[in-house]
């Protein structure tokens, strides 16, 4: 199972002609990417499901997927659709409030990515104190799956230490962050190839002592 060439052909034109009136011409373009999208998701869940205890089959590709169309209402930015198809995976497909995974496909900028973004005030709390007690236990869950702490992305972050955390305290920079998030680049021969869906098992595999260990602060 892979990510078809017509897909990431389709994108890139999207992305060139970002209208409603060429997106009409060519929507038989748009539902067969779409349907390759969904197949591959759902191959996706497949694969996760035999070793994820958190991810199961009867999960739907459809309620993973994020529209193509753009929320314009309050951006600079009108163009109506975005050039990309995006999935977060998880029991409550894209909407659940706990850690989930999250697959990007746009060509060039193609991720596979899992963790927790932006949880709320009492997961965030939690997290944080799971952190402060139990650092060994993030650090192991990280190198176990080939990781280390630098790899966690950094681009959701307090400029100061939260409340209750002092700014000598030795895991500080964790304890800022926001979002608790892992991921992988892909190329787009990558998924285009006959191995793109292990590529992205093998990843998820990597990642998950890592999404454990966040699903063990939050009890679940």
């Amino acid at each position: 199972m892979n990510i078809e060439k017509q897909t990431f052909s389709f994108l890139k034109q999207l992305k060139a002609h970002n209208d409603r009136e060429w997106f009409q011409a060519n929507r038989d373009a748009y539902e067969a990417a779409l349907a390759n999208v969904k197949s591959f998701i759902g191959a996706l869940i497949h694969e996760l499901s035999t070793f994820d205890p958190h991810i199961n089959t009867d999960i739907q590709a459809g309620k993973c997927l994020f529209r193509i169309y753009r929320d314009t209402r309050f951006s600079k930015d009108k163009t109506p659709y975005k050039h990309w198809f995006a999935a977060g995976i998880s029991v409550d497909g894209r909407k659940l409030d706990g850690p989930e995974y999250y697959l990007h496909i746009e060509p060039g900028k193609n991720f596979l990515a899992a963790g927790y973004w932006r949880p709320a005030k009492q997961h965030l709390d939690s997290i944080r104190q799971e952190i402060d007690y139990n650092f060994n236990g993030l650090q192991q869950g990280l190198r176990q799956g080939g990781w280390e702490i630098g790899d966690l992305s950094t681009e959701d972050k307090l400029k100061r230490a939260p409340a209750g955390y002092s700014e000598d305290h030795p895991h500080i920079d964790l304890l800022k962050l926001k979002s608790f998030i892992l991921y992988q680049s892909f190329d787009d021969e990558q998924l285009q190839g006959k191995q793109g869906l292990r590529l992205l098992s093998d990843t998820a595999r990597r990642i998950l002592p890592f999404k454990s260990f966040i699903h063990e602060a939050l009890d679940q």
